[in-house]
């Protein structure tokens, strides 16, 4: 079926239990009726529960979103729109966003985690943009939760399913494990796509009278209550959620994109948009609000998979693979043999009116007639209390004995479910297809060629939750600045982040004063390293019977390499080069993973950040990268030192001899899995220059140790072999999913 039968709107009362229902408060609906003068019908309720949704009007977020720097000289596009855009230089942007898809994801796995990835790449190509690079920060519960095995198994073929199908590869990201995700996992999708700089399509729908076209798969049923759902938090009747949850067909979205990018090719297209969450409320709500414009619009013109699909349904449906599309006028016949030729539904389903309305007709009547601007605009912004989380005692490494020996407690952390191999995760994704992947998951960094050329895009996601649960202003910032750290090591040059802030129950000022925190440090590290913030979203009601998750607000970062030649990697690759370490180290120990897998302790304040060390360091790290001078780089980030020498030997199946500095006024532990900020470890065959060119620098640097062997040494407590630290970091994942799935 290709039209919608006729049905009008079904009749309902509306009792303040619908209401409540559809998520809307008393005082939301009192601001309803303020709206309208009147009483809403069915349909005009569920839009405005859906566009008035935590998931889609950011109500709790808007203020402190605002503070966030969002400017640079490179900056095409900030946030407002389907993604952020910057330029890379060569006449190219790249446009990047991430999503999450949480909810969905924790009901249904495969299907919340597939269409988590189909819709983020649908905010890219929408602008535009040809995808180059998918990456996923994944968030699931303790190990031995009875569901975790089920959901790590299906959100990673979700993903796969769906990336691999669309011939995208999947080059970075991050997996943790922690009990606070038992009831909610988080599942972050991240694309990143290339563009001409001066082909970037919008969302305003302008021009009276012009076309409103739907192209893509039809509306169906799946997905109904999608924002809404999005919106709250879990509880005992959880799973009844899975009509809510969508499902997606790659092959149909990979048609999309190519016809898409066909007919934006021409100079047909007013202004584009993806449905995502709310469907067709939103993306047209959203368009015309842009534009200043009206649409009227004829649902019975809406390709549809059943029978007898009401307004509501049709207006709420989250049915994937779909957009909007304002024509110029006269153009549409060759919009629709474009989307013909790909085998795609096309049709004008209405036009661009001067009155600001949204007006529905269905059965040749009118179903809903609604304000534009006060549903997309005047969408209700809290300034909910909020407290702030009380700044833990600082945790010397004097104060704590290590339960283990040093080697030992190497060995355990490289086995760890937050610090071991994920290979069994990325080996399931295409991280090669397309043929630009320079950089393959596991690094500190994905790298990806731009195509054609000697250029590359260097791309990452990170978060450490526990800092931004000890301290979220600390914690918020550390998110920023090892994203940013990431891409220097690689010897990219940072442009650009986009966030996904997922956090608990904001009505709770505790979990309110954790995203303000949060916010705070990252406006404050992003200033710092001129990295602004160009795209986001941000995950509330992350909590299961009022527990709530660890705030986990993930960064995606974006770098370009200018010369691939120079770009940089982790491994050792040759006996008896220096071993240097840049940065100072205190001993810091407190929320660290070292104190958490080893001390089973959780206490203690995170690393202090010092910007401006951060900036420096880096800067002159990249430098050294640029100008030859090193073989190897890594940043030191979770597991401290020796955590970072491991993976590098691990990396170049090298050893190496480090000596533990004299005179450094903390214990051997400290100084080995310290997670002290702004620290990279780099290999050098002209230390001297490394060496002198720091001084000039002003920036603290040691020469530690030298490459060579098969075992890795570090002072007088850690001598392991490098195939047993191997060994032990890739032998947890694949051991713990080859147990038999009990669900």
């Amino acid at each position: 079926m290709t039209r919608q039968a006729t049905q009008t709107a079904t009749p309902a009362e509306i009792t303040p239990e619908l209401v409540a229902g559809h998520g809307l408060s008393e005082d939301e609906y009192a601001r309803v009726l303020k709206i309208l003068g009147r009483e809403p019908n069915l349909t005009e309720l569920g839009i405005f529960s859906v566009m008035w949704s935590e998931h889609c009007s950011y109500k709790s977020s808007k203020k402190y979103l605002k503070t966030l720097p969002t400017e640079a000289p490179w900056v095409i596009c900030g946030p407002g729109e389907n993604a952020g855009v910057i330029d890379i230089g060569d006449g190219l942007a790249a446009v990047f966003k991430m999503e999450s898809h949480n909810h969905p994801s924790f009901i249904e796995p495969y299907q919340g985690a597939a269409t988590g990835v189909g819709g983020i790449l649908r905010d890219v190509f929408t602008m535009g943009a040809r995808p180059v690079a998918n990456l996923n920060a994944l968030r699931f519960g303790s190990p031995d939760h009875p569901k975790t095995r089920h959901l790590v198994a299906g959100v990673v073929a979700g993903i796969g399913g769906y990336g691999n199908c669309m011939g995208i590869p999947t080059v970075g990201g991050e997996c943790q494990f922690d009990p606070s995700y038992n009831g909610n996992i988080l599942v972050n999708a991240m694309t990143v796509g290339l563009a001409p700089a001066d082909r970037i399509f919008y969302s305003a729908a302008t021009g009276v009278g012009n076309p409103v076209v739907y192209v893509g798969s039809k509306t169906g049923r799946d997905g109904i209550h999608g924002a809404t759902m999005a919106s709250a938090e879990f509880d005992a009747e959880t799973d009844a959620k899975r009509p809510t949850v969508q499902v997606g067909d790659p092959f149909t979205e990979k048609l999309l994109l190519e016809a898409c990018l066909e007919l934006m090719a021409s100079d047909a297209i007013v202004a584009i948009q993806d449905m995502g969450a709310a469907g067709l409320t939103c993306s047209t709500f959203e368009m015309a609000d842009k534009g200043g414009t009206g649409i009227e619009m004829d649902l019975d013109q809406v390709p549809v998979r059943e029978l007898g699909m009401s307004a509501y349904e049709i207006m709420l449906s989250e049915s994937q693979e779909r957009m909007v599309i304002v024509l110029k006028p006269g153009r549409e016949d060759e919009a629709r043999a474009v989307f013909g030729k790909w085998e795609l539904d096309f049709a004008v389903v209405g036009h661009l009116t001067d009155n600001g309305r949204m007006v529905l007709k269905q059965g040749g009547e009118v179903v809903a007639d609604l304000p534009i601007a006060p549903l997309a605009e005047a969408s209700p912004e809290y300034d909910r209390p909020w407290e702030a989380t009380p700044s833990p005692a600082p945790l010397p490494a004097a104060d704590i004995d290590p339960p283990l020996a040093d080697g030992e407690a190497l060995l355990r952390l490289l086995a760890c479910p937050d610090l071991c191999a994920k290979n069994w995760i990325w080996e399931q994704y295409d991280h090669m297809v397309m043929g630009d992947t320079v950089e393959r998951p596991g690094g500190d960094a994905g790298v990806v060629r731009i195509h054609g050329s000697n250029r590359g895009l260097a791309v990452t996601s990170d978060c450490s939750p526990r800092y931004c649960y000890a301290d979220p202003e600390s914690g918020g910032a550390q998110a920023v600045a090892e994203a940013w750290r990431n891409l220097t090591a690689t010897g990219a040059r940072p442009l650009a982040i986009t966030d996904c802030m997922n956090f608990g129950n904001p009505e709770r000022p505790e979990i309110m004063g954790q995203f303000v925190g949060c916010i705070e440090g990252m406006g404050a590290a992003c200033r710092a390293l001129e990295f602004p913030v160009v795209s986001g979203n941000v995950s509330f009601y992350n909590e299961t019977n009022g527990e709530g998750i660890l705030p986990t607000p993930v960064i995606g970062g974006v770098g370009v390499i200018d010369d691939l030649v120079k770009r940089m990697t982790l491994a050792f690759k040759a006996q008896g080069e220096a071993i240097l370490l840049v940065g100072k180290t205190t001993g810091h120990l407190g929320a660290t993973t070292w104190l958490r897998e080893i001390a089973e302790r959780r206490d203690g304040a995170p690393p202090a950040m010092d910007l401006n060390a951060e900036r420096g360091n880096g800067d002159f790290t990249r430098g050294l990268i640029e100008e030859g001078l090193l073989t190897a780089c890594h940043d030191v980030a979770s597991g401290g030192i020796s955590v970072a020498l491991a993976e590098m030997a691990i990396s170049g199946g090298l050893g190496a001899t480090v000596a533990i500095p004299e005179d450094i006024g903390i214990p051997t532990h400290g100084w080995l899995f310290a997670e002290d900020q702004g620290r990279y470890l780099l290999t050098a065959s002209n230390p001297t220059l490394v060496m002198a060119a720091a001084q000039k620098a002003g920036v603290a640097i040691e020469n530690i140790g030298k490459t060579g062997g098969d075992l890795l040494t570090v002072g007088d407590t850690v001598a392991i072999s490098v195939s047993e630290l191997t060994r032990a970091h890739g032998s947890w994942l694949p051991e713990f999913m080859a147990v038999p799935d009990e669900n």
